[in-house]
């Protein structure tokens, strides 16, 4: 399985970002932090660096709106580290919506943060790692994204929009020996589920981020976090149109 030496999170500060950036800053690796709250973002590399015993995290203030400062952040985290050969995309928002509430502002927001945050983000790193001819891209979609759900339908359709690009960018990049997993969870125990009460097949986010890393040293595909989830969303994904539309799912 690949080991990683120098690795990006974008969506660092809290939920499966910073699980996995505890994870792989345990592991040896050295890692780059992004996220838009400074405070936690500070306070996460300094408690990863204490644990190690000396500097293994690097906090960067931006906030995935900025889309143009995404390409020269990137070069400048590759030369602080000293080198880059994972990015993860693990930004994402869901805003609540009522059933009969249909908000442009709140579904643009949903589609700047979750789809074109990362191609702002892992655009720059397939080219810069199509050029090297190696290195790893994952971004964190969902299984949301397998299906139409009526509950939020702007979330919905970025995750579905992100599985898309991933696909195409590793069909683009895949041949130059570049690697792209597109990793779908389930309901983890974050920020994002927060007063919705008990949901199916709980997992925290650090056994979410321990799963995703091994695939993605792995370097699998497409990956149901966890993998049970294969199952409940092909079940899903099989329901007619004519019946899935008076299910709540």
């Amino acid at each position: 399985m690949a080991r990683f030496q120098h690795a990006l999170i974008i969506g660092a500060s809290s939920g499966i970002g910073a699980a996995l950036a505890r994870r792989l800053a345990a592991g040896g690796t050295r890692v780059a932090l992004v996220a838009r709250r400074e405070g936690k973002l500070k306070e996460l590399a300094s408690a990863i660096d204490g644990e190690a015993g000396e500097e293994r995290a690097l906090a960067y203030v931006h906030d995935v709106h900025d889309r143009d400062e995404a390409p020269e952040l990137l070069q400048r985290i590759a030369r602080d580290l000293g080198g880059l050969d994972l990015v993860i995309y693990a930004a994402g928002i869901s805003h609540n919506v009522a059933f009969d509430e249909f908000d442009t502002a709140k579904d643009a927001d949903t589609i700047e943060v979750n789809l074109l945050g990362a191609m702002a983000w892992l655009n720059p790193a397939a080219e810069r790692f199509g050029r090297l001819g190696r290195g790893t891209i994952a971004g964190i979609g969902s299984i949301a994204g397998d299906r139409g759900r009526p509950g939020a339908p702007a979330y919905n359709t970025s995750k579905a929009a992100l599985h898309t690009y991933l696909e195409a960018l590793r069909n683009r990049v895949g041949r130059r020996g570049v690697r792209v997993v597109t990793l779908k969870p389930g309901f983890v125990e974050t920020e994002m589920v927060a007063g919705m009460g008990k949901l199916p097949m709980m997992v925290s986010a650090d056994r979410a981020a321990q799963i995703m890393l091994r695939k993605i040293r792995r370097g699998s595909v497409t990956a149901y976090i966890p993998a049970r989830w294969r199952v409940a969303s092909w079940i899903v994904r099989s329901i007619p149109s004519c019946i899935f539309k008076h299910l709540k799912v």
